[in-house]
């Protein structure tokens, strides 16, 4: 069993008190790489580890300045020291990082390193070669910047609710309550709140767009979501595929939440579903509250690992012990959740808008599965052999979201709220794909169509939502605000095209729960097996290490949309 001990990588190359500050300070190390001879394989393969050493050196120190910023995005420090790296040492970086990219290339012992291990290594090499334009260096340091003006903007965003201040993460909750009148003044006032900021928000995306837009150009391409397909790795499948994974969750998903919303409908007792409807519990059923602070979170979600695998709660009580969460929403927080790598240290660290409700549990335990990922790829050789697509980092962290629900009665101890979360959980299973095809076809859209008006992109953004949603919620009286409602989704403004995955790895993530329905052991091995991999197989390699077929065929698609309905008839029971 792989062991949760992390270490450091040690450091051979750099001096072990070595910090990034400057590009003065850092540089020296750039051209000493580009000026070694490399007379041997044996010298190739060292050059090879004290590059990664560099690497993950100025890749945790990037990291470290994201995770400040974004936990206290008030804090102008913070804020100067991520642009300073992005504006200052990020493009003086970037042409010798290329030249050296080109050294690998060109180098006669590079035939000889280990093919099997070293394919996909080098393959991602010569893509960032064929990409490099002198010419986007000045852009991808405004993006860089620009980029994380959506998490200070949001940041700030808060409504009063009985006159108490809450984070709008915080202020969700409120939309659980049986009482409607409370969830329709709740939900009017969050969308007020991101109303006054649309135009701010448009206006930045605007910018995003136009600068994505020219690096496309500059790089030879059409557009920029062709240009970002390539820059992702996106090897093993295409725009068509995705266009095909749209049109089967049109037909095998959306019918099924149509079920689950009249069912709420049904089970709230109303005439008309309001969007303020949606998370409501019936009268008298008090809403799901599974812990109450961030340390309970910890601590239940350690326990439901250990139940599961010893190894996964190492991992989360190693972090703890190391100080790497920061999980409670408050005002000044960036949004959204997530889990930053960090290459030398090797512990990741998780960041998260909890305020106590299942969806939190939910995140907690996504997020932790992200947090194994690092674990298990830590100890491979090379840095560059830990960057693995996200379509496989998902699959670890959404197939950590089902297999954990197997203990879930840590956080929910009374067998029918048990039952509820778990019927939650697998409605938000089916509920999420729509949401991930509708985003990834408004991508799509934008960035074929870059010229395209802020009132074009809210009609386009309109247009699908004929096409993704029910059609069972009235959103009378609330015209205004559904052509910007887009603007919630953080990817689209800080990682463009990081989307679909989601979806991708959601179908993978059900197919190792089928097998973990089977046969827990061998699912976890699987799982295990494929994350341990990192980034040295190809995608339908990773796959099928992890016993699963890389496929998100409409017949493939509907196996699983069946599955889970099985499923969810069984919690029932």
């Amino acid at each position: 069993m792989p062991s949760a001990n992390i270490q450091p990588v040690p450091r051979h190359f750099l001096p072990a008190d070595f910090t990034v500050t400057t590009w003065e300070n850092l540089s020296t190390y750039f051209q000493q790489l580009l000026d070694r001879n490399i007379n041997s394989l044996t010298d190739l393969e060292q050059w090879l580890k004290d590059n990664s050493e560099l690497e993950a050196v100025i890749s945790e120190e990037v990291c470290w300045r994201q995770i400040r910023m974004t936990c206290d995005t008030e804090n102008k420090a913070y804020e100067e020291a991520f642009n300073y790296f992005y504006t200052d040492i990020a493009p003086q970086m970037q042409p010798i990082a290329d030249k050296l990219h080109r050294k690998l290339i060109e180098c006669p012992f590079t035939a000889s390193l280990d093919q099997a291990n070293y394919f996909t290594y080098l393959r991602s090499v010569k893509k960032n070669i064929e990409l490099f334009r002198e010419e986007n260096i000045p852009l991808f340091s405004e993006l860089s910047v620009m980029q994380q003006q959506f998490g200070q903007i949001a940041g700030k965003m808060t409504v009063t609710v009985n006159e108490k201040e809450y984070t709008l993460q915080q202020a969700a909750k409120f939309l659980e309550s049986s009482d409607r009148t409370l969830r329709e003044e709740v939900y009017r006032k969050v969308q007020e709140r991101r109303y006054q900021d649309k135009d701010t928000l448009n206006s930045l995306f605007n910018q995003l767009l136009e600068r994505r837009h020219q690096v496309a150009l500059n790089a030879g391409f059409a557009n920029f979501r062709d240009y970002k397909f390539k820059e992702l790795g996106r090897f093993d499948y295409t725009p068509e595929d995705c266009s095909n994974f749209h049109q089967s969750i049109r037909e095998h998903v959306v019918p099924l939440v149509k079920k689950i919303y009249e069912a709420q409908q049904k089970a709230i007792g109303v005439d008309k579903l309001r969007p303020w409807d949606m998370e409501a519990e019936p009268e008298g059923v008090k809403p799901l509250r599974p812990f109450e602070q961030g340390n309970e979170l910890i601590e239940k979600t350690i326990t439901v690992f250990e139940k599961l695998h010893p190894f996964f709660a190492d991992c989360l009580k190693q972090m703890e012990q190391m100080g790497r969460f920061d999980l409670d929403s408050r005002k000044g927080k960036a949004p959204g959740g997530y889990n930053m790598p960090l290459a030398e240290t090797g512990a990741p660290f998780i960041f998260m808008n909890a305020a106590g409700t299942i969806d939190d549990v939910t995140t907690m335990v996504h997020e932790g599965g992200h947090a194994i990922h690092s674990f298990l790829t830590h100890p491979l050789a090379l840095t560059g052999f830990k960057e693995y697509g996200s379509e496989i980092a998902e699959v670890a962290s959404m197939a950590m979201e089902l297999f954990s629900m197997e203990y879930w009665d840590v956080f929910f101890p009374d067998k029918e709220e048990l039952k509820r979360a778990k019927f939650k959980q697998l409605e938000r299973v089916l509920t999420i794909l729509p949401w991930i095809a509708r985003i990834d076809a408004f991508q799509h859209w934008i960035y074929e169509n870059p010229k395209h008006t802020v009132e074009e992109r809210g009609a386009y953004w309109l247009q699908l939502a004929e096409q993704y949603t029910t059609g069972l919620i009235d959103y009378s009286g609330l015209e205004k605000y559904r052509p910007n409602e887009w603007q919630r989704q953080l990817h689209l403004f800080e990682v463009p095209f990081y989307y679909i995955e989601y979806g991708i790895a959601q179908l993978g993530a059900i197919g190792l729960w089928m097998q973990f329905k089977q046969n827990p052991q061998q699912a976890l091995d699987n799982y295990m097996k494929a994350l341990s991999l990192g980034g040295m197989r190809t995608l339908p390699e990773l796959y099928q290490a992890a016993g699963l077929t890389f496929d998100f065929s409409s017949a493939h698609i509907k196996t699983l949309m069946h599955f889970v309905q099985q499923e969810m008839e069984m919690v029932t029971i």
